[in-house]
């Protein structure tokens, strides 16, 4: 087909492709499909494949035109989007699948014009990068952090035991438990179930904090519990909200927690002979963690202010992909098995837009950040050589504890994980860039909790 083409930009990285198919096009489309309905089609009267061209197009009517219309307008979209000349600032994202503006009329006298809008990769001009000034938090390991550890450890090497069927729930034992939500005439609302939930009461460690409603029940007993959460509830979709709650009490066991001695040490491992030889190496990796973590507040505090001075204009399409993303990972997180997600999300039409309302700003920004990275990695040329393969390869090998002959090899045959790891070491680079050419000053001191994040809640 002759097709000529032009391209305008409109807001939110959208395109506008309008698209011209020349006449002679139109018509020999026409005629082709008319003399295929006039070989198979079977009218009254008439031999099969000896029906009267105006007879024909008098049996199908508009209906031919709009089939060769779909046809035209698919086979030109499909010529303009498989040119692999076409510009990547051209191509539609996958998962933008390109919308009729105006649905033309088919003249086979005349040209066919008509319109199609879909989103492409938005267009990143990247402002300074460099020379920028940023202040970053400081922080230490302390006492304080190695206690914590060795806490956690004495937790982890608790022996836990079965209580009493008669005894009482009571806190710092682990329980297991089923639960669901209630709807206010106290059936179970579909999707909200979730069975075998074991953690610690007092922990604080479910989604509706009902760890003290638990205390008292024995195992076997099932109670209607209803709560009500203030305002500034941490989690925004309870919070001023109230829930009615089935809890049954499956297990019930009680810990007891080992000494904390040299013994304990050996039996976390047998390369620690002293209390000290542990707390040492946790002092090493807690360091370790502590420095990966400053190191990527830096980076983030760098690509903030390019952010500042790099505007991005994000297509919606790109930011739904993201929030629909976000919204299944949170659902497994929470428990809500594949099977369930269907009912839950009818049965929580405003659970999921309340969740949607909250990570919205974070997934655009979570957006706007890769696409001023990637774009980085392709204006600076930044490339991973054969030897830095070589070397990320014996980094993995040494953390996972496996042959190298067997992380190459693995690479090697899966090309995917190759690539990932091809961007990893060219994100390495451009991050190095960033902390070699930008200045960093140090600013207040903070605990290596705040740092890290809630991750001992």
């Amino acid at each position: 087909m002759t097709i000529s083409k032009e391209f305008e930009r409109l807001e939110k990285s959208a395109l506008k492709l309008t698209l011209k198919v020349q006449q002679e096009d139109v018509r020999s489309k026409y005629d082709e499909l008319l003399a295929n309905y006039g070989k198979n089609l079977q009218i009254p009267g008439f031999r099969k494949g000896k029906v009267p061209k105006d007879v024909l197009i008098r049996k199908l009517g508009d209906g031919l035109k709009e089939e060769v219309l779909a046809a035209l307008i698919e086979a030109a979209l499909t010529e303009v989007f498989d040119d692999k000349s076409l510009a990547r600032e051209y191509q539609p994202l996958p998962y933008s699948t390109p919308k009729l503006e105006d649905k033309p009329k088919l003249d086979t006298d005349a040209d066919l014009t008509f319109s199609v809008i879909y989103d492409v990769l938005p267009k990143v001009t990247i402002g300074q990068w460099n020379g920028l000034n940023v202040v970053v938090p400081d922080a230490e390991i302390t006492e304080e952090d190695i206690n914590r550890e060795l806490e956690q450890i004495r937790e982890r090497n608790a022996m836990v035991f079965d209580k009493d069927e008669d005894a009482p729930a009571e806190e710092n034992d682990v329980v297991t438990v089923d639960y669901s939500e209630l709807d206010d005439e106290g059936n179970v609302i579909p999707g909200t179930e979730r069975e075998d939930f074991v953690f610690t009461l007092g922990s604080g460690n479910n989604i509706f904090k009902f760890d003290h409603d638990i205390i008292g029940m024995k195992q076997g007993e099932t109670k209607d519990i209803e709560k009500s959460y203030p305002e500034d509830f941490a989690d925004k979709d309870l919070a001023g909200k109230t829930k009615k709650i089935r809890v049954s009490l499956s297990a019930l066991k009680e810990k007891s927690l080992p000494e904390l001695d040299d013994d304990l040490a050996q039996d976390v491992d047998e390369k620690y002979a002293t209390l000290d030889d542990l707390k040492n190496s946790l002092r090493e990796s807690l360091q370790k963690n502590l420095d990966e973590y400053l190191r990527s507040i830096k980076i983030n505090a760098i690509i903030e202010k390019i952010m500042e001075n790099t505007p991005v204009d994000i297509p919606d399409s790109m930011i739904r992909v993201e929030l629909d993303s976000r919204w299944t990972k949170f659902l497994r997180q929470v428990g809500v098995k594949n099977e369930q997600m269907a009912d839950y999300i009818k049965n929580n039409p405003d659970s999921r837009e309340a969740f949607i309302d909250k990570t919205r700003s974070a997934a655009t920004k979570a957006l706007h950040s890769r696409l001023i990275v990637e774009t980085l990695m392709q204006d600076l040329a930044l490339e991973a050589s054969d030897e830095d393969i070589e070397k990320e390869l014996e980094n993995i090998a040494k953390q996972h504890n496996e042959p190298l002959e067997d992380v190459r090899e693995y690479y090697e045959q899966k090309e995917e994980a190759k690539e990932y790891l091809i961007d990893a070491i060219k994100e390495k680079k451009l991050y190095d860039r960033f902390l070699a050419e930008n200045n960093i000053e140090i600013g207040g001191k903070k605990k290596y909790p705040e740092i890290i994040g809630s991750i001992y809640e």
